[in-house]
């Protein structure tokens, strides 16, 4: 079943995020089950959506490849997560920056 992530991490900045997307390299090597993300940074830190064909498949690529490029940048503490079925998905004119 597809899942909604949302995901706050308080203090992480805008480096800290590209420094973990760099190391991380989920864009090229794209991780099995991933359909979707968006992050933004504000002036609390780091807010993440994602969406993913399972649960299973989300906690799969924390374990094996987000964090330990997390833990190799040095950001402390932990996120929020939030994980939702989803009931519904809708994307007109989807366009990636």
């Amino acid at each position: 079943m597809a899942i909604v992530m949302f995901m706050e991490w308080d203090g992480v900045s805008r480096e800290q995020y590209d420094a973990v997307r760099k190391r991380v390299n989920w864009e090229t090597e794209v991780p099995h089950g991933g359909m979707f993300h968006v992050a933004a940074v504000t002036d609390k830190g780091l807010r993440v959506t994602d969406l993913w064909q399972s649960a299973e498949a989300f906690q799969t690529f924390v374990a094996e490849r987000l964090m330990p490029g997390v833990k190799e940048v040095g950001i402390a503490g932990e996120p929020h997560v939030e994980i939702y079925p989803v009931h519904a998905l809708f994307t007109p004119g989807f366009n990636p920056l």
